[in-house]
This record gives structure tokens, C-alpha cells and sequence, in this order.
């Protein structure tokens, strides 16, 4: 078999309890429309003041798509182009994970439309169907792809996680929203190891954003609750963790700031990321029996004995915690923003765009060996905290090196977009949504802005049946 990854039959068990070894994301293939707009002249269309979407969400541009993509579509793409950097026969995967947020169908999963891609290797034995509970939907694909590879159930193949979702809101809160898919590989000998033993959650009942309506692409969002659920997970989970990174040894002391090198915190703008980095920095504050007041605590000295379920909606705490975290989120959390800036927020895919930007930002030499913390939040309410560990090999063909060699050109693709007018955006989104349940419908949007490879829609029949179509991948 020829594969640029290394092949399964070359895994190995532990002598321990009979995993094997470092599993985790061996490679990742990320999807973002061909076409953006800019923040700044959407301002100016939307009618809001000058600098809401620059200055105050410090948004640069939003990607966005025609008729002619969907979950389904940008899934069969960013799946087929893993496949094919990676030089992976179909057969070799065994269980194929999908997360979105984004129901074409409410009863077929999103992975069963994907699986026409193994047909031709008629490997139709694949573990795994769909996860869906708005932006964990992805990590719940990824830790069952993990534990698959994990559990007796594993047969030696890898397994692949696709996350694909199309983030919509109605108009004046749309700047953030965007869409796009992010694929990876798992398997052992990965570049990116999940921590065993230290995944922390909190999930309850809410409707703090919620979408009720099926014949309808917008959500019903309670602003305050949202707030407050988010701070509850990501106070309980960062809590939860602590205690279970403690026990496994890999927390020294009480920080889990001073603990991981990088901390990814996907929100909808990057002002929403400092935010919540502001809130792990709070938590970190209000659990150190000994916090230095010269140094990194500086002028905190009247929040000592906060109750942390009563700073949800503390704008003056926020603020003050924010700016005393900003030279550690420079540190920690920035790199992670680049395509939560340049693209937007795309519910599943996001945590996963962040943790490829953060790669394509920093060296191989850089990334050995640190410790990633990823925190995500999915109304409705879930959230979920984890860690990963970056392999310690940088050396040339390394699991490391080929994957910061496949995310390197991100930047280079985010300049290679089309830039187009905030009325074709307008377009686009109004279109979408007045047709969405139309059938039979004949999509028109055009296919030469498609990028080469890229899956299309071709047309819906009268009994709502989607045909795709793949751009060649040269003229």
C-alpha cells in the first residue's frame, strides 16, 4: 500500500493495558468558501457604525457560499481531499465520525451521503453515524473516532472525522457567520495525542439557543442565558479537568495557564475568544492559594472572593480580567484566531479551524512537545474540555512535520479568495433561505468560483433527493 501516513499495518500496541500507542490526529484537510466579504464594507451596507464588526469583534472578513455547497457538499470535498493528500485507500478506514450542526435530512445522517466516496473500494464496513449537538457535535466525533481506535472494536484501520456545518443568522448578526469543513485523520503515532483520562464535561437542559423551527435557518437565541451557560460550562469544566489532570500528574501546581503552552477557545469574533480566555484566566485566579498581587494578579486584589455564579453577567469583571489577561492571551490563544478573523464562525468545524490555525502559525520546532488546552461550547448547553500533546519528533517525515507542512499554505489560501461585493453576500444568504425547502430546485449559483476538487450541488428532485457533482481537478 502507498501512504504517505503511516500504514496501519505498521502500528503497534503498548505492553500496558493493550492501547496503542499516542493515538490522536495524525493529518487535517481544511474547507472555507472560495469567496468573502469584507467586515469593513458590510459596516457600511448593514447601516451599524463604523468599526461594530472591525473594531469592536475584531472580524476582518466573513466567507460565505452560493446555492451550490452545503454541509453535504463541502463534507464529500474536504473528505476527498484528506483521502488523496494523505494517500489513503478507502479500505484502510474503518470508522468515519461526522459532527455537524446543519440538518439537510432529519432522519439521514450526513455521513451516509459521504460514504458514496467508498464505493468504488467497496468498503462499505465503516463504524460511526452523525453527532449533533450544536458546536460539540465535532468533538463528540472525534473523542468516538478516538475511542474506536481505542477499543477492542478497533481492527487496525484508521478512522476519520469530518466536521461541516453552515452557520446562519438573520441580518445584522450574520458578520460572524460563515461555513466550511474541517477532515482528520486518526490513528496512532499521531501528531496531535489526546490526554487519556482528563476530558471533562458539562452538559444541561436550556434553551438559551436553540432552532426550533425546521423550516427555518435562524436561530431563537437567548442572549443573557447563552451568556450565563457558556460561563457555567467552561467554569465546570475547567474545574472538572483540574482535578482529573492533578490525578494523572499532568497539572503541577494549581494554573492550568502555567500548565499548556496554547489554549484554544473558539468563539463567533475574536473579541468573544478574549473573553472567554479572560474567564479561564478568572478561574485560574480564584483557585491559587497564594496569588501573586505584584505580578500577574496585579490590581485584583477586590476580586478575591467572588462567587463565580455571580460574575456571569459582570461587565466590569470581564473588562478588568481582560485586560489583565491580554499578554497571556497574546501568548497562549492569538495564532489560534486566524481564520475565525479572516473567515468566520462555523459551529462544529470552528474548534478544529482553530487548532489548525494555531499550527500554521508556529514551527514544527515550536509545537514539539507542547500541551494544547481546547475548551468548546454548544448551546442548547454542552461543554466540553480537553487536552492534547504534540508529538515530540520534528525530524523530516515525521507525523509532526507532514502536518505542519499540509496547514502551512493557510494564509496563502486565505489571500486566494475572491473578494466579493456585500451585495452578492446579501444575495447569497437570502436566497438560501428562501429556497432551502424548495423542490425541485436547479441551483444557479456559479461553479467556475469553485475552487478545483471542490463537490457541488447539482440539482434537487421533486422528492428532495440531492445530487453532487466534483469540479475536475484540472481544466
Amino acid at each position: 500500500m502507498s501512504c504517505s501516513a503511516t500504514a496501519p499495518a505498521e502500528f503497534h500496541r503498548d505492553d500496558g493495558p493493550g492501547w496503542p500507542k499516542d493515538v490522536g490526529i495524525v493529518a487535517m484537510e481544511i474547507y472555507f468558501p472560495s469567496q468573502y466579504v469584507e467586515e469593513s464594507e458590510l459596516e457600511r451596507y448593514d447601516g451599524v457604525p463604523v468599526g461594530k464588526y472591525t473594531a469592536d469583534l475584531e472580524q476582518c472578513g466573513v466567507g460565505f457560499i452560493s446555492d451550490r455547497e452545503d454541509v453535504h457538499s463541502m463534507g464529500l470535498t474536504v473528505l476527498q481531499r484528506l483521502v488523496e493528500r494523505q494517500r489513503i485507500p478507502y479500505t484502510e478506514i474503518g470508522c468515519l465520525e461526522v459532527g455537524t450542526a446543519t440538518l439537510l435530512d432529519q432522519i439521514k445522517s450526513v455521513k451516509s451521503v459521504l460514504m458514496q466516496l467508498f464505493e468504488d473500494s467497496g468498503n462499505t464496513d465503516v463504524e460511526g453515524v452523525d453527532a449533533t449537538h450544536s458546536c460539540v457535535g465535532g468533538t463528540a466525533a472525534l473523542v468516538n473516532a478516538v475511542n474506536w481506535v481505542e477499543s477492542s472494536a478497533w481492527d487496525g484501520r484508521y478512522a476519520v472525522v469530518v466536521t461541516t456545518d453552515v452557520a446562519s443568522y438573520a441580518s445584522r448578526t450574520r458578520s460572524t457567520g460563515s461555513a466550511g469543513a474541517v477532515a482528520m485523520l486518526i490513528g496512532p503515532n499521531a501528531a496531535l495525542v489526546l490526554d487519556r483520562g482528563v476530558r471533562s464535561y458539562h452538559i444541561e437542559h436550556n434553551y438559551d439557543f436553540f432552532k426550533p423551527d425546521l423550516a427555518s435557518w435562524y436561530p431563537v437565541v437567548d442572549t443573557k442565558l447563552e451568556k450565563e451557560c457558556s460561563c457555567r460550562a467552561l467554569d465546570r469544566c475547567y474545574q472538572t479537568y483540574r482535578s482529573k489532570a492533578g490525578k494523572a500528574g499532568i497539572l503541577e501546581g494549581t494554573s492550568l495557564l502555567d500548565m499548556a503552552d496554547a489554549f484554544i477557545l473558539p468563539k463567533p469574533c475574536v473579541k468573544s475568544v478574549r473573553k472567554t480566555f479572560a474567564r479561564v484566566f478568572l478561574n485560574d485566579f480564584l483557585t491559587d492559594p497564594d496569588p501573586d498581587f505584584t505580578n500577574r494578579y496585579a490590581g485584583l486584589e477586590a476580586f478575591r472572593e467572588v462567587k463565580l455564579e455571580e460574575t456571569y453577567q459582570d461587565r466590569e469583571l470581564q473588562a478588568t480580567f481582560m485586560a489583565a489577561s491580554q499578554s497571556l492571551f497574546e501568548t497562549k490563544t492569538q495564532s489560534s484566531t486566524l481564520l475565525i478573523q479572516q473567515v468566520g464562525y462555523l459551529y462544529t468545524p470552528t474548534l478544529f479551524n482553530s487548532l489548525a490555525s494555531y499550527v500554521a502559525s508556529n514551527t514544527v520546532d515550536d509545537l514539539a512537545g507542547k500541551r494544547v488546552v481546547m475548551f468548546i461550547f454548544g448551546a442548547g448547553a454542552a461543554g466540553a474540555l480537553f487536552s492534547l500533546r504534540v508529538a515530540k519528533d520534528a525530524s523530516p517525515g515525521s507525523t509532526l512535520q507532514r502536518l505542519v507542512s499540509d496547514l502551512s499554505d493557510l494564509r496563502q489560501r486565505l489571500d486566494a479568495r475572491q473578494k466579493a461585493a456585500p451585495e452578492e453576500f446579501d444575495k447569497w444568504v437570502k436566497l438560501r433561505e428562501q429556497t432551502q425547502n424548495t423542490a425541485p430546485y436547479t441551483p444557479t449559483g456559479s461553479v467556475d468560483v469553485l475552487l478545483p476538487g471542490t463537490w457541488y450541488l447539482t440539482g434537487v428532485d421533486s422528492s428532495r433527493r440531492r445530487t453532487y457533482k466534483r469540479k475536475p481537478l484540472s481544466s
